[in-house]
């Protein structure tokens, strides 16, 4: 067991991690995930949220195994490994700010960064578009890191803390397992508490146990490798440190050869599955995320990992995430494959300001 985790720490960790998320997602599109969308962490905490009923676009409505196995799995690595060290204190409503603001950017896009890597896997040159915008404001935010940006320290938490997103995430696999409804109105219609697409990308998915089978595996290698897919960027600009990079490299090579085997691979602009061809704000909406991912230290998977760990900052920044999601649908901001809707652009405008004013004023307070 040592000697795994040895090699999962060393250089080749996140090349493994890449390798094995970018065969696994396409396959997950295959058994029934959405189009290019094996994992997309935004995308999936858009889908709980509708399920939650934070939001009521019922074609994207569903609680996503993938993302209760991220948090699951990384916390039986933690636990394996001594690495569950509860812990809170870092700004953690800035954080909660900048989760929102993320998935502004990211559902304007539409997609995470992991998505954006798998749509360009599968032949959708959109995508390109949004990976330029993602290390544009990746750039941004590694100047305000220059320039002393900091969060502060977090402090060692009592143990109970560690364990609240765990058991979040073990209630929501519960709620999707039994799907409880408390009855239908006067049409027929479920009222909830719990909300599952019938139609749209929220009703296509691949078996429970598969897609948490495949979380679980994926959080447990990612939390050893520390795998991240901003923090890869972030780290070969400011640092000239590449080990993240080959894993993100090694995460396109595999998702593009994964999807030519299955006959995914479809090259083109044009219907792209849950996509559009807006160039601006594909790469405006992918700034604003990039931005937000960097200033909080991490993509939203690296996010879910830590949550795993224990770390409650990074736990706020996942519900700023999940409540973000059901904003961004309740006021319009939220991209369609018709393009961006009546506020995503001026959300994405809103959104880089207020990320400016955090990343200018925000500094580590010493006493």
């Amino acid at each position: 067991m040592s000697s795994v985790s040895r090699f999962l720490t060393s250089r080749w960790g996140p090349i493994i991690t890449g390798l094995v998320v970018g065969i696994l997602a396409p396959v997950l599109v295959k058994l029934g995930n959405p189009g290019n969308m094996g994992i997309c962490v935004v995308c999936f905490s858009r889908d709980i949220a509708g399920a939650l009923a934070l939001h009521h676009a019922s074609v994207v409505q569903y609680i996503r195994p993938e993302i209760i196995g991220f948090v699951l799995g990384a916390l039986i690595a933690a636990i394996s490994f001594r690495e569950f060290k509860p812990r809170t204190g870092s700004a953690p409503l800035v954080r909660f700010l900048l989760g929102m603001f993320a998935v502004f950017g990211a559902l304007v896009f539409l997609g995470c960064p992991w998505r954006a890597y798998l749509r360009l896997g599968g032949g959708d040159w959109n995508a390109i578009f949004g990976i330029l915008g993602l290390v544009a404001g990746i750039g941004i935010g590694i100047g305000f890191l220059k320039m002393g940006f900091s969060l502060g320290r977090n402090r060692p938490a009592p143990k109970a803390l560690g364990w609240v997103m765990p058991a979040i995430m073990v209630t929501l696999l519960v709620l999707l397992i039994l799907a409880p409804q408390f009855g239908r109105d006067a049409n027929g219609n479920p009222t909830g508490p719990i909300f599952f697409s019938e139609k749209g990308p929220g009703s296509q998915h691949a078996l429970i146990v598969i897609s948490l089978a495949v979380g679980l595996f994926i959080g447990f290698l990612a939390q050893r490798s520390r795998f991240c897919t901003v923090g890869a960027i972030r780290d070969a600009i400011l640092l000239r440190e590449s080990h993240l990079l080959y894993g993100v490299l090694a995460f396109i090579v595999a998702a593009f050869v994964t999807n030519l085997a299955l006959s995914q691979f479809h090259p083109g602009f044009q219907n792209q599955p849950v996509a559009h061809t807006n160039a601006l704000w594909n790469f405006g909406g992918m700034v604003l995320a990039g931005l937000a991912f960097t200033l909080a230290g991490g993509c939203p998977g690296r996010q879910l990992f830590l949550s795993g760990e224990g770390d409650a900052d990074a736990g706020m920044f996942v519900a700023g995430m999940v409540v973000g999601a059901g904003f961004a649908h309740n006021f319009s901001m939220a991209s369609s494959a018709a393009g961006p809707a009546a506020f995503g652009p001026i959300t994405v405008i809103v959104g880089l300001v207020i990320c400016i004013v955090i990343g200018l004023t925000m500094r580590e307070v010493r006493t």
